[in-house]
């Protein structure tokens, strides 16, 4: 099948384990960046042309869009979808997945254990939003935030007032979140692929810091997940309409808590950690999962 890797550098670890998967497996991958992507938008014949290049011939895509650029980057996965073109992550479920004010309301609605959490457009009542989880110390999150930036931690109510005050005057839209102590600053990623967790680890933040993304300094170890662990980190996967997530975990008092589904998850430090080659899992996925393109079948007739 030919293959287009929706990335903005093919050096990028995930991007080129991917790519180099997909050739063992006697695929033709070709990485794109989206941002050199423009687009014809007709009723009959929609296209994608990279850089002067048409893209024509492609049977599946692998959606990789980074958060800074979530607009552009589902506009052209939108078009190879018009295009009929098999995307192992659909632009709707990478959507719903980005937004975390509807990420979560969509996990509260299946019942899926979560931080107590509070959003509000003015919060003119401060001290009501902060009870409402818990007090501090608290979590404030930028509702565009990714890799642990946007993501804040009040020890304090005057602290929390003061981070709640600066966004507002920055009109930033976030969340107010309870602190899970219990947690002791680690979360469990769990991978996803087609309904089936194929890997877990567990991060946990370097000292003097409580976000535990490997970005962050975060680091990782191996992790034997419940029962309960694997069933959320499933269902949160199935909730977003993802084939392919990483799921992160909280273990709270009560059970599991779904922290964030991540639509293009890294595979660094969970292939180093449980030594499993995910990307050929992804790519044995789609071999399942997708069909050549009608327009490329007739061509080889």
């Amino acid at each position: 099948m030919k293959i287009a890797i929706l990335s903005r550098r093919p050096q990028i670890y995930s991007t080129a384990r991917l790519a180099e998967a997909a050739l063992k497996r006697g695929h033709e991958p070709h990485i794109i960046d989206p941002l050199h992507c423009y687009m014809e938008i007709t009723s009959d014949r929609p296209a994608i042309y990279h850089y002067d290049e048409k893209l024509e011939g492609f049977d599946v895509v692998i959606p990789r869009i980074g958060a800074s650029i979530t607009f552009y980057g589902m506009a052209v996965l939108r078009q190879f979808e018009m295009m009929g073109i098999y995307s192992v992550n659909e632009s709707v479920a990478i959507g719903r997945s980005r937004d975390k004010l509807r990420s979560h309301q969509l996990l509260s609605r299946a019942g899926i254990g979560l931080p107590v959490t509070g959003f509000a457009h003015t919060a003119d009542d401060l001290k009501s939003l902060i009870r409402l989880v818990g007090g501090p110390p608290l979590v404030i999150k930028l509702l565009e935030g990714t890799q642990g930036r946007g993501v804040i931690l009040a020890e304090t109510y005057k602290a929390a007032e003061s981070m709640i005050d600066a966004f507002r005057k920055l009109e930033a839209n976030f969340l107010v979140q309870e602190y899970v102590k219990e947690a002791g600053g680690a979360d469990v990623r769990c991978l996803v692929i087609g309904g089936r967790v194929v890997a877990a680890m567990r991060r946990s933040a370097k000292e003097g810091e409580f976000r535990s993304n490997l970005h962050r300094g975060g680091t990782a170890s191996a992790v034997s997940l419940t029962a309960t662990q694997r069933e959320a980190a499933i269902e949160a996967a199935r909730t977003m309409g993802l084939n392919v997530a990483g799921v992160d975990i909280l273990c709270g008092k009560d059970g599991p808590l779904v922290l964030e589904v991540n639509s293009s998850p890294g595979l660094k430090g969970i292939e180093a950690i449980s030594q499993k080659d995910i990307a050929d899992m992804i790519i044995e996925f789609i071999e399942k999962k997708a069909r050549p393109h009608k327009a490329r079948t007739r061509s080889k007739r």
